[in-house]
């Protein structure tokens, strides 16, 4: 299944070259909004949030309103979690949160599944240089993907695993990783990172494994 992604920052819609080099910038959310009506979910990222430099929250209000979506980007606490379900949102992703300087939080983990549900709960895996990465993809942990997936598995309803390395490139995604976390996980798998064609969409999609594309979509690469 393919999930358009919509990353916001500074009030505007964004595309970014490995979460640092703006390539893209909109403002015209009615267009998008209505570009992606008809799909079953739409990730919506707020980057400003995630790099603890602010954050978009109207915005997030108002798509959720109008789109089925899935939110991330800084979200820290479970009590942030049930707001944003009460405003609309079906899942919420965290990232950073999870993953201090001392490993990886499970008693966070658990607060998040006891208090929004296992299913609602995602489990954000940035990669990169073979690393979670965290702070918006600015600083890396020790962590492997794999360390991530084994102890977040029994609290989460999913992960969406970010290849950073190729994020935003057009370059394509690494099928042989996500076939890896395929084999690691029987919860819900989303990748994201250099998707550029339907193809490749078609391919995980035989292998049970969702896609967030985002420069492509908004290039014209991948139809909507």
């Amino acid at each position: 299944m393919l999930i358009p992604a919509i990353d916001l920052m500074g009030g505007q819609i964004v595309q970014l070259v490995q979460g640092e080099e703006l390539r893209i910038a909109s403002d015209d959310f009615d267009y998008w909004i209505d570009r992606f009506r008809g799909y079953p979910l739409v990730q919506l990222i707020d980057l400003d949030a995630a790099k603890r430099q602010g954050d978009n929250a109207p915005l997030i209000a108002r798509i959720a309103r109008e789109l089925p979506v899935q939110v991330g980007g800084g979200v820290r606490t479970a009590a942030q979690a049930q707001a944003l379900l009460q405003l609309g949102v079906e899942r919420v992703i965290f990232g950073s949160a999870l993953f201090p300087s001392t490993g990886i939080n499970e008693v966070l983990a658990r607060e998040i599944m006891d208090t929004i549900g296992a299913e609602q709960f995602l489990a954000s895996i940035d990669t990169k240089n073979g690393r979670v990465a965290v702070r918006g993809w600015r600083e890396e942990t020790t962590l492997t993907p794999d360390d991530a997936v084994a102890a977040l598995e029994p609290f989460c309803g999913g992960f969406l695993y970010t290849h950073v390395d190729t994020e935003g490139t057009l370059q394509g995604f690494p099928l042989p990783v996500a076939e890896r976390l395929r084999a690691l996980t029987k919860r819900r798998l989303i990748v994201a990172g250099g998707i550029r064609e339907q193809a490749e969409i078609d391919a995980l999609d035989r292998i049970e494994v969702d896609a967030v594309a985002g420069m492509a979509v908004y290039t014209g690469l991948i139809a909507t």
